[in-house]
């Protein structure tokens, strides 16, 4: 299934019957998706991890916005009280779209709350996490949709399932790159298993390409020297796109209407890069059932969150 390349944020139909959850809405890719989802109508919990930042953000929204309906709630990846907080505190009666955006991105070594390695801790079990304590309310709506947020990134690296919490070594940049192929097996993995429960609601995963955000020189990234961040800044004034531009593989995603579970969607230009939102479908990690399977099982032992969902045949 091909994408027409002048798909754009206008083409996104009417979503005033929905509820929407967007984790790292403060900012950058989150913060474009959330505001576009809420022009076009839906309900949108902007779910942030810093309660002033997502403030900021939520008033800088409804600025540009009015109309918009929008509230803000905490939460914390990288804990799993935080995130069992989270969908504990859920009041709505069903969530119809949940769009895994949150991440850290090559960040200097360190532990979670829970103990995890915070980029596996933060980018897949913190969000397998909040998946599965969402799943009843997915399972409420007419047609849920789980959107996963991964990385180019994933493609370059070894995976290795038996240093995925670093317990023998840590390499920052090949680390992020496991961590996000783990993104990919979770969301094909629970498309199986959806599927073989018989529910309507599709997963999916997404690459935003080459965008202009804060996840490089934020958060722990704005420790790593002058020198890194000038050159980080400098390579995404040069080579990085907007958000705007980033958002669309997550809109496309979240909103195509006749786009099947399990669909990887991708910038249409050679490695991802930048380019319009496509349907990949030459990535051998898609098909890899054997090791998603085994990623999956890893995150339900280290998370204690078990999905009421039938194995895959």
């Amino acid at each position: 299934m091909g994408t027409p390349h002048s798909w754009r944020l206008t083409d996104i139909p009417d979503l005033s019957d929905k509820i929407v959850v967007v984790t790292g809405a403060n900012s950058g890719i989150g913060y474009v998706t959330a505001r576009e989802l809420g022009r076009r109508g839906a309900h949108v919990v902007l779910a942030c991890r810093d309660p002033e930042r997502g403030k900021n953000a939520l008033d800088r929204m409804r600025a540009e916005v009015p109309d918009a309906r929008l509230e803000l709630r905490q939460v914390d990846l990288a804990s799993l009280a935080s995130v069992r907080e989270f969908a504990a505190g859920w009041d709505h009666d069903r969530l119809d779209l949940l769009i895994n955006n949150a991440g850290i991105a090559a960040v200097p070594f360190a532990r979670t709350a829970d103990g995890f390695e915070s980029q596996f801790g933060v980018n897949h079990l913190g969000p397998f996490a909040l998946t599965g304590l969402l799943l009843p309310h997915l399972r409420a709506a007419p047609a849920a949709r789980v959107i996963s947020v991964g990385s180019m990134a994933h493609r370059f690296v070894r995976f290795d399932l038996d240093n995925l919490n670093a317990e023998r070594s840590y390499r920052a940049a090949f680390h992020y790159g496991r961590t996000k192929r783990a993104v990919l097996y979770f969301a094909m993995e629970l498309q199986r298993r959806a599927a073989a429960a018989g529910l309507a609601l599709r997963s999916m995963a997404v690459e935003p390409g080459f965008t202009r955000t804060n996840v490089m020189t934020g958060g722990a990234n704005a420790t790593r020297g002058r020198l890194y961040l000038t050159a980080m800044r400098l390579a995404e004034r040069i080579a990085f796109r907007p958000p705007e531009e980033g958002a669309k593989t997550s809109l496309y995603a979240a909103t195509v209407p006749d786009l099947p579970g399990g669909s990887y969607i991708v910038p249409d230009w050679p490695l991802q890069m930048r380019g319009e939102p496509t349907r990949r479908t030459r990535e051998p990690a898609l098909y890899d059932a054997e090791t998603a399977g085994r990623v999956w099982e890893l995150s339900e032992r280290l998370t204690g969150v078990t999905y009421d969902l039938p194995e895959p045949a």
